[in-house]
């Protein structure tokens, strides 16, 4: 009885030890302690651990040294140990009474230590084997018993565990050492300024991570897509740049272990390769957007590194991940800064032009300082007669022109003066003979003026304004015709359901005059509408998608003056019979629709695609608030809109290309928004 409370009180004890914080060394002297102090007939006990080399070295024994030889120098090599084999192979106790009847156990072993009887032992938990433990005595048998046997399964059991919490915390502390690194990493690799200083730093935290500073970064060659090119190596490194590159070399031509470039660069796998005697190289791809631009190569010895499941390996990922991310977005900021020399140098060669161009505007131009005085005006400046540029310099605008322009031009040049705005205005001659179109534009030092002469132009937008006023008359008066031949429909066809009744056949007479003098109308007002109908479209075959690409600039300028977000979707499509600038004018009319029915913020979509083998659809969705059924029926009626200031001309315009492209306008509208689909007809 006093016997199991002590077990049970070593037991308590060591499972108090096992929740501390001590060494594992030291927890496994507490366990071989234990033990010997339960099987008092064994001379030794002896715990042993992997060694890293597939054998087993003792870690912990009692006593520590028997007839000169310690315990602790000792290795268990399980070539040679049959005995040691069969503990491990099979993970159950074995307890060998007498070792002069069983030959399994190492002969050196048990010459050395005068082994009689050994019990042999596995640390497992969760049917992993942590290690091994040995009880022998010297010169006698220990006559274990089976209690005894399970007694020491315990502390065993117990050793397991201690093992297994070492284990954890190892790796606790293990993977905080390494989100340090990484943190570190990214910290130092934010404030990089260079390409090089990245991959200094990127070397830097790679030697840490792997314990390596054999480090290279091999980078797609500028001049050849297909080909690689060696870019840096860690200062620290022992190889030399020749060897680096013939390192490349050897990597690109041996196809012992496939293609290797091919997997790291395109397939953005992690690849080990052999390079040299008990060295390999760790190849890790730099990947930044999606795409692969080069790898970092890392010389490893064999044992550093044993597979790419090692934390090493993802924790050296990661950090190449984040190097890629830097390099990337620094390649990115070089390109701008010699974008901006380029432009600058640009600009500046544009700016010793400027001169010039002023003298070559053929429209009049001129500037005012902040004293009404002329400082500069070119040769076309159109100017009352007797004067010349060259006399009115210094002179003020007022004492320049005739009392006819003082009005306008005195209200809007000081207009543009005290608010510092563009101003636009007209200016003509007291008989209207001739006008001007002036624009303004505020400057530092005053105002600068463009004058151009559009006495041409007005006649032209006078003629053009009548002939406007003459073309809505005759829209005006389809649209009525068009009204004016439903109800004549509508009688022809009760004047004709008349005729049949037997009742009536008396006025026979008189429907078939109606009929014939309403066919009379229909035919007069045909030939009217075909009048209107004259436009014809000179159609060649287009790429639409062409279209949309050539007008995009247009109207993602649209859009980005709105704070609104234009997206393209062109898939393949075969050319039709198109006229450019007709679906161009399309394109222009559904699409502003489309963003003025938006908030800012929403997104216009654009996508064309084959909705069967002989239809093309152009689909234009936006993300409005959609359209009520009432105003879904009127759409692309003429001189129907619902703007404050629109015309109701541009859907029924939209309709008319649609239908002289042999085309066809569907609309489909919610609450979240509203869908034009143009289906074109290739038959």
């Amino acid at each position: 009885m006093l016997k199991e409370q002590n077990r049970y009180s070593r037991l308590a004890d060591l499972t108090k030890i096992i929740n501390t914080k001590l060494e594992l060394n030291e927890m496994l002297k507490h366990v071989t302690t234990a033990i010997s102090e339960e099987i008092v007939q064994c001379d030794s006990v002896g715990i042993y651990l992997p060694d890293g080399t597939g054998n087993f070295k003792a870690v912990a024994g009692k006593p520590e040294s028997i007839n000169g030889h310690s315990i602790l120098s000792q290795k268990i090599d399980l070539e040679t140990d049959p005995f040691a084999k069969d503990v491990v192979t099979t993970k159950q106790t074995i307890y060998i009474p007498d070792t002069f009847r069983d030959n399994r156990p190492n002969p050196g072993a048990v010459a050395a230590f005068n082994i009689h009887s050994l019990l042999g032992l596995p640390i497992i938990y969760e049917d992993h084997l942590f290690g091994l433990v040995f009880l022998f005595d010297c010169g006698k048998p220990m006559n274990i018993s089976e209690v005894q046997i399970q007694s020491v399964e315990a502390y065993v059991n117990m050793a397991a565990v201690a093992i297994q919490n070492a284990n954890n915390l190892k790796q606790k502390e293990q993977l905080i050492a390494e989100k340090q690194l990484l943190l570190d990493a990214n910290r130092e690799l934010s404030r990089c300024s260079t390409v090089e200083e990245s991959l200094d730093t990127c070397f830097y935290y790679l030697n840490k991570a792997v314990d390596c500073q054999n480090v290279a970064v091999y980078l797609n060659d500028p001049n050849d897509a297909d080909a690689l090119c060696f870019k840096g190596m860690s200062k620290e490194a022992d190889w030399t740049e020749d060897e680096w590159k013939r390192a490349l070399i050897d990597i690109q031509s041996n196809r012992e272990h496939g293609n290797v470039v091919d997997e790291v660069i395109v397939q953005q796998k992690i690849k080990f390769i052999p390079s040299e005697e008990r060295c390999r190289l760790l190849l890790i791809p730099l990947i930044s957007k999606g795409d692969a631009f080069g790898f970092v190569a890392i010389a490893c010895l064999m044992e550093t590194l044993q597979s790419d499941e090692k934390s090493q390996v993802h924790l050296a990922q990661s950090i190449v991940d984040a190097t890629a991310l830097t390099y990337s977005n620094l390649t990115y900021m070089d390109l701008l800064e010699l974008r901006v020399k380029k432009r600058t140098s640009e600009l500046a060669n544009a700016n010793e032009k400027v001169t010039n161009v002023i003298d070559s505007i053929t429209d009049g131009f001129f500037a005012l300082n902040k004293e009404w005085e002329v400082i500069y005006i070119n040769r076309h400046q159109p100017l009352p007669h007797g004067k010349t540029a060259e006399s009115v310099m210094g002179e003020t605008i007022w004492s320049i022109f005739p009392d006819k322009f003082h009005g306008i031009l005195h209200k809007e040049l000081s207009r543009a003066m005290s608010e510092r705005l563009p101003v636009h205005f007209e200016v003509s001659s007291a008989a209207d003979s001739y006008w001007f179109d002036v624009v303004v534009y505020p400057f530092d030092d005053g105002i600068c003026c463009l004058c151009k002469n559009t006495t041409e132009k007005k006649i032209y937008e006078n003629e053009l304004k009548r002939l406007s006023n003459l073309e809505l008359i005759g829209q005006m008066a389809a649209g009525i015709s068009h009204e004016i031949r439903n109800p004549m429909t509508t009688v022809r066809g009760f004047l004709q359901l008349l005729t049949s009744n037997k009742e009536l056949q008396h006025f026979n007479m008189y429907f078939d005059l109606m009929i014939d003098e309403l066919d009379r109308a229909n035919s007069i007002i045909s030939e009217f509408l075909s009048m209107g109908n004259t436009r014809s479209s000179d159609l060649e075959m287009l790429d639409l998608n062409a279209i949309i690409c050539d007008i995009s600039p247009l109207l993602e300028i649209d859009t980005f003056n709105q704070n609104k977000v234009i997206q393209f979707e062109n898939r393949s499509i075969p050319e039709m019979f198109l006229n450019r600038d007709e679906i161009r004018q399309l394109l222009i009319n559904l699409c502003r629709n489309g963003l003025e029915a938006m908030e800012p913020g929403k997104m216009l979509s654009i996508r064309t695609y084959m909705e069967d083998e002989h239809t093309v659809v152009l689909e234009i969705q936006d993300q409005g608030a959609g359209m009520s059924e009432e105003v879904l029926r009127k759409i692309g009626t003429p001189f129907y809109t619902t703007k404050d200031n629109g015309t109701g001309l541009g859907l029924g315009v939209s309709y008319a290309i649609a239908a002289r492209h042999n085309a066809k306008i569907e609309v489909q509208s919610s609450n979240e928004g509203t869908v034009f689909s143009i289906k074109f007809h290739l038959e």
